[in-house]
């Protein structure tokens, strides 16, 4: 079993030639409103999933619609095959253009299942030597990925892989949620070390030489203090 701890906010990239099974994977794992596959945008700017030469329009509103979900904080899963270095390299890009991390899951499945799952298909419009370029491709570029920006690479090798594979949300080191308060807010301490020793017993800190610990008894519910100001300069005495 294949466990991705994946960041809570990130943009992911699911790799893989086609009749990989990205899209049943991403429907199984994220929610609808996640998830940005380049066949529905190829289907709704020209009508239908398999008007290629839709490309262009299509994946330039598939970018537009991922930028404006980053801008809101929202994870953002992109569906399309993404085998060559060339179209990865605009989601690198657009992650670091929003601050987020660059993830990669990759479907990279034997020839043999996906041949076989093109041909149950039969509706799409190219021959299985396309799947066979589609998959050279990918594998050129596999041990790249971490090269190409992308922080964490998750490779799912057989059908097992992806059917046992586990998703769990982590939060990022920056999300601090679980803090509940009360909280203490001191700034422009400017070096006045005995104020700040004066102000912080008024709190309801103990202090013990250069050890300051919450008193529970004075504050049950989970306590932080953050320093938002300066903390030294204009300092008439030494720390």
């Amino acid at each position: 079993m294949t466990q991705i701890p994946l960041p809570e906010l990130a943009l992911v990239a699911l790799i893989g030639a086609s009749s990989s099974g990205k899209s049943t994977f991403a429907s199984r794992h994220f929610g609808p409103y996640e998830v940005l596959s380049s066949d529905q945008f190829r289907a709704l700017v020209s009508g239908s999933e398999h008007t290629l030469d839709a490309n262009e329009a299509a994946f330039s509103s598939l970018y537009h619609v991922a930028a404006r979900r980053l801008e809101r904080g929202l994870l953002t899963v992109v569906d399309a095959t993404s085998v060559r270095a060339e179209d990865r390299r605009r989601l690198v890009e657009l992650a670091r253009a929003h601050d987020v991390l660059p993830v990669a899951i990759v479907l990279d499945l034997p020839r043999s299942v996906l041949d076989a799952r093109h041909e149950a298909r039969g509706d799409r419009p190219f021959s299985e030597a396309v799947i066979g370029r589609q998959q050279t491709d990918l594998r050129r570029g596999l041990r790249g990925l971490g090269r190409e920006g992308f922080r964490h690479v998750w490779t799912l090798r057989s059908v097992d892989d992806v059917d046992a594979a586990q998703i769990t949300r982590v939060p990022l080191y920056s999300n601090r949620r679980d803090l509940r308060g009360p909280f203490d807010f001191i700034g422009d301490v400017h070096g006045c070390l005995p104020e700040l020793r004066d102000l912080l017993t008024d709190l309801g800190y103990a202090l013990d030489g250069d050890q300051v610990t919450p008193r529970r008894a004075a504050r049950p519910c989970s306590w932080a203090t953050w320093w938002t100001g300066d903390r030294t300069a204009r300092a008439s005495c030494d720390w």
